[in-house]
């Protein structure tokens, strides 16, 4: 495969550094959100209201932040949302020391987090074609995949040892210095000033002419309800406390181990996606990704040893980076630059909205049907939408090689 040309960009390298360690702090403070609610109330429905924070904030927010992206200096709006985010985790941080902290206090700091992450989720993706030449563009999105899964990897392997060393607050202070880093680095990135040249719509006609152009693209709504079909009902972290304390009794550190693994899969995966995202058959990898994610999801609710479900976690892991690569640098390569940011934050409604609302979905349900029904009944979701989506050619005889350029 060779080294790949678009590490040897030195502003995408720094920005690819900041965007990593940002994310490891980010995915740390996400597993301590859902271990500390764990700990103080022993309820999945209440562990499940943390995801409904963060679906509430996505939901809500994400056109907007699609809006701010598309008319806004991108880099000038990545600084702020990460000092936003850096003054959250700060709070949380104190409380948590304190020892006052409360699952209200947890949830209204991952709402506050995830509502500044709305804007900066769109900001960053449609910051890319600044970075590297128009014939690199689909190798950058490749790569940011396995950057996030690393930092997935890390993340919640460190909060484990953190929280088991000196309690889920370690994992918070943690979180808001990995933000001051992403501040500075964006400051020493050579680029101008990242203000669109045409006039502005108003805000509703911008968010119309967002949608619209989603609407009216097969491919784009018909992945995203592919990865909502699996990220609603295949959402396994939300249970993932329940299975390592009561199941599994792994503790804390088998916590974070369990909560780690999907992303050590998932770079194994990425570095196969990476030689085949411009195969002609990416939109079959795809389909069979989602399958094999939602049956793998059925495997982990039946796991009671702890070695198989790390195993399981694993190759969750696998799958879901073989679809999401696929899928994220589908929708970016055929979206203008004009539209990125707002086709971005609605793609984002599904990719990271998808998951939050899942943890409120699955963890009611396992409030009824126990953690082993709800997993199993989920899982069989992804699996039944990739079937129906194979019956049709969008995304079934979808080609990213042939697209790569058409769109920038």
């Amino acid at each position: 495969m060779g080294f790949p040309v678009v590490l040897r960009n030195r502003d995408f390298n720094l920005y690819w550094g900041g965007v990593v360690l940002s994310q490891i702090g980010t995915r740390g403070a996400v597993a301590a959100n859902l271990y500390q609610v764990y700990e103080l109330t022993r309820s999945t429905v209440q562990v499940g209201m943390v995801g409904l924070a963060q679906a509430v904030a996505l939901l809500v927010l994400s056109p907007l932040g699609g809006v701010l992206a598309d008319r806004l200096d991108r880099r000038r709006l990545l600084q702020w949302t990460q000092g936003i985010a850096l003054v959250v985790s700060a709070a949380l941080a104190a409380v948590t020391f304190a020892g006052v902290a409360t699952t209200w206090m947890v949830a209204t700091s991952a709402l506050l987090a995830t509502a500044a992450a709305t804007f900066d989720q769109p900001a960053r993706q449609a910051l890319i074609p600044a970075l590297v030449p128009r014939d690199r563009l689909v190798d950058a999105f490749a790569l940011l995949n396995p950057s996030r899964e690393l930092a997935v990897l890390v993340g919640p392997a460190l909060a484990g040892v953190l929280i088991a060393v000196w309690g889920p607050g370690a994992v918070y202070v943690f979180d808001a210095v990995t933000y001051a880093a992403m501040v500075v680095m964006l400051a020493m990135i050579k680029i101008p000033p990242l203000i669109p040249d045409k006039p502005h719509a108003p805000i509703l006609a911008s968010l119309r002419e967002g949608a619209a152009y989603v609407r009216g693209r097969p491919l784009i709504w018909q992945l995203m309800g592919l990865d909502l079909a699996a990220t609603v009902f295949g959402a396994y972290r939300v249970l993932l406390p329940a299975f390592a304390l009561d199941v599994l009794h792994a503790g804390p550190t088998g916590y974070g181990l369990l909560s780690a693994a999907p992303s050590a899969g998932a770079l194994i995966g990425s570095v196969l996606v990476f030689r085949l995202v411009r195969s002609q058959r990416s939109g079959v990898i795809v389909l069979i990704s989602t399958a094999a994610y939602g049956l793998i999801v059925v495997g982990l609710a039946q796991a009671t040893a702890f070695g198989v479900a790390l195993v399981l976690a694993g190759l969750l892991g696998v799958a879901d980076a073989l679809a999401t690569t696929i899928r994220h640098a589908a929708v970016q390569v055929e979206t203008p630059d004009g539209l990125r940011g707002r086709v971005s934050a609605i793609y984002q409604m599904a990719s990271r909205g998808g998951p939050a609302l899942g943890d409120t979905v699955i963890g009611a349900a396992a409030g009824v049907l126990g953690p082993v029904g709800a997993l199993t009944a989920g899982g069989l979701v992804p699996v039944l939408a990739a079937v129906a989506a194979s019956t049709r050619p969008v995304v079934r005889g979808y080609s990213v090689v042939q697209s790569d350029t058409t769109k920038v």
